[in-house]
């Protein structure tokens, strides 16, 4: 039996993790991970970190591998609720356990959830009216089931007051570092994460999958290469008739079957492809006219108008708010 739970009874800051039988092992132990490693670096306890389940004690996870918890009860400070598969309509349907958050969540510091966790808080009518994240394939379902919550199928995570809720297992990882982040400052969350040996620290805004990612996935054969083509030379004119050259194709052919291939049209795909590298080199703090030149917008001005229209604020102030540590 592997027992996760870090028991400390000096602890400043109650945490909470809620596991159920058949729940995502990651969604519990990826969070609880972080959390351990604050206390750690910190020199001495800040988390009291427990997890808990209904009925308390061994909890099955959709991994087979087996968690001991405490049974639900007591006030936490941060609670959060693991995703799941196996077990997720039972926890849904258990009328102790929405009791239970009803009568928690109202009062902790903060709420949320890992993964489809959103479906329980859902369930227990905590999340209505909010802007949440769950997992990208589960974002229709959640979207139909609870009509009154405002589901963001592309962030990482999203922060909506007091409630935090993140997409799909690995990504609780990333919750956890910004919630680090906000009890103990940039530093400790970028020091676990290169403890843990992370490539990078998501932010929230990030999308679940990245345009090249999901072209990738999505895109015919001889549209692949082509893409990553574009992802390493966004400087360069990226127009139909240079795309359709360099894939061998008509242009009218090109783009009929790039749309059809991607979703996009070249040039809607083409621009998101470099606006999601302004918004990277952003928060590196370079200057918005190096920035511009490097992702092929040229001008400042025109990074500003495209940045704006689909962001909703401008270069400065994005790299400002977001400016890395």
């Amino acid at each position: 039996m592997t027992n996760i739970g870090y028991f400390l009874p000096m602890a400043k800051h109650r945490i909470f993790i809620l596991a159920y039988q058949g729940c995502q092992l990651l969604d519990v132990t990826g969070p609880a991970a972080v959390f351990g490693a604050a206390n750690e670096a910190h020199g001495q306890p800040f988390y009291d970190l427990r997890i808990v389940s209904p009925d308390g004690g061994a909890v099955t996870t959709n991994s087979g591998v087996t968690l001991q918890s405490r049974r639900i009860g007591g006030q936490p400070d941060t609670l959060l609720v693991a995703g799941g598969s196996l077990g997720l309509k039972a926890a849904m349907e258990r009328d102790d356990l929405r009791r239970w958050l009803n009568a928690v969540a109202p009062k902790a510091r903060r709420y949320g959830s890992v993964c489809t966790g959103a479906f329980v808080l859902a369930a227990a009518g905590l999340l209505d009216g909010r802007r949440v994240a769950t997992h990208w394939a589960s974002c229709e379902r959640l979207a139909k089931k609870f009509p009154n919550l405002e589901v963001d199928a592309d962030s990482l995570y999203v922060v909506d007051g007091k409630i935090w809720t993140s997409a799909g297992v690995t990504t609780g990882i990333d919750m956890a570092l910004a919630l680090v982040e906000a009890d103990l400052g940039a530093h400790m969350a970028n020091l676990i994460a290169r403890h843990f040996v992370l490539y990078a620290r998501r932010p929230g805004y990030q999308s679940q999958f990245s345009p090249l990612l999901q072209a990738q996935t999505e895109a015919e054969a001889p549209f692949a290469k082509l893409i990553d083509w574009m992802q390493e030379n966004l400087d360069q004119p990226l127009d139909v008739p240079a795309l359709a050259a360099r894939a061998g194709m008509t242009e009218r052919s090109f783009y009929r079957k790039f749309t059809e291939a991607t979703g996009k049209t070249p040039a809607h795909f083409v621009e998101g492809l470099r606006l999601d590298a302004a918004r990277a080199l952003l928060t590196k703090g370079l200057p918005i006219k190096t920035i511009a030149g490097k992702v092929g917008l040229n001008s400042p001005a025109r990074l500003g108008q495209a940045f704006e229209r689909r962001f909703g604020m401008a270069p400065s102030l994005f790299r400002e708010m977001h400016r890395a540590a």
